[in-house]
C-alpha cells in the first residue's frame, strides 16, 4: 500500500506542538521586523540558533540568507 502522503503531511501541520512552533517561529520573525532587522520580502530568514523554535531569546535569533538557513539541518 502506498503512502498519502497529502493526509501524513496536513495530520502533522493539524498537530498542536506544529501549530505552537509555527506561532513561534512567527512571533520571532515579527520582532526582528520591529527591531528592524529584516523586512517584508528581503529574502532572510530568523534562524534559531539551538533549533528550538520556541526558544525565542535574543541571544539565540540570528537573521541570515533564506538559502543558508533552509540547507542548515
Amino acid at each position: 500500500m502506498p503512502r498519502n502522503y497529502k493526509a501524513e503531511y496536513a495530520k502533522y501541520q493539524s498537530s498542536k506542538a506544529a501549530k505552537k512552533d509555527r506561532a513561534s517561529r512567527n512571533k520571532a520573525r515579527r520582532a526582528a521586523v520591529r527591531a528592524g532587522t529584516v523586512r517584508k520580502g528581503d529574502g532572510r530568514d530568523v534562524d534559531h540558533r539551538n533549533g528550538n523554535p520556541r526558544d525565542n531569546r535574543p541571544s539565540n535569533l540570528r537573521v541570515m540568507s533564506r538559502s543558508a538557513n533552509r540547507a542548515k539541518r
